[in-house]
C-alpha cells in the first residue's frame, strides 16, 4: 500500500462526496450574488476573528459577539445564504473527522480536540 496513492484516493472521495457537491454547488450560486457573498466574506471574517481570539485564551467583547450572532441572524434570513452555511458546515465537520481520524492514526490530536473522544 503506498501512501501517496491512499491520499490520492482520499483526495478523489472528498470531490465525490455529497457534502463537497453540494457545498461547491452553493459556492457557485452564492459567488454570482456579489451581494450576498461579501456578507457572508464578511461573517466569516468576524467569526474567525472570534475563534482565534478563543484559541489565543483573549477575551471576547461581547459587542464583537452581538455583531456575529446579528450577521448570523440576517444571513439565516436568506434562504440561499442559509442553505449555504449549513452546506458549508456539514462539509467542515466531515473534514474535521477526517483530520481526526488522521491524527489519531499517527497518534496526534489536532488542536481543539484535545477532550473529543
Amino acid at each position: 500500500m503506498n501512501v501517496y496513492n491512499e491520499a490520492h484516493n482520499l483526495a478523489k472521495a472528498i470531490k465525490e462526496c455529497e457534502e463537497f457537491k453540494t457545498y461547491q454547488d452553493l459556492k457557485k450560486k452564492i459567488d454570482g450574488a456579489p451581494e450576498l457573498a461579501s456578507a457572508i466574506s464578511d461573517f466569516q471574517m468576524l467569526q474567525m476573528q472570534v475563534q482565534l481570539k478563543q484559541m489565543s485564551g483573549e477575551e471576547i467583547e461581547q459587542e464583537m459577539m452581538g455583531r456575529v450572532q446579528e450577521l448570523y441572524g440576517i444571513l439565516l434570513r436568506d434562504p440561499a445564504a442559509a442553505e449555504y452555511l449549513q452546506a458549508e458546515m456539514r462539509f467542515s465537520l466531515m473534514m474535521n473527522d477526517v483530520y481526526q481520524i488522521l491524527g489519531e492514526a499517527v497518534g496526534q490530536k489536532l488542536p481543539g480536540m484535545e477532550n473529543a473522544e
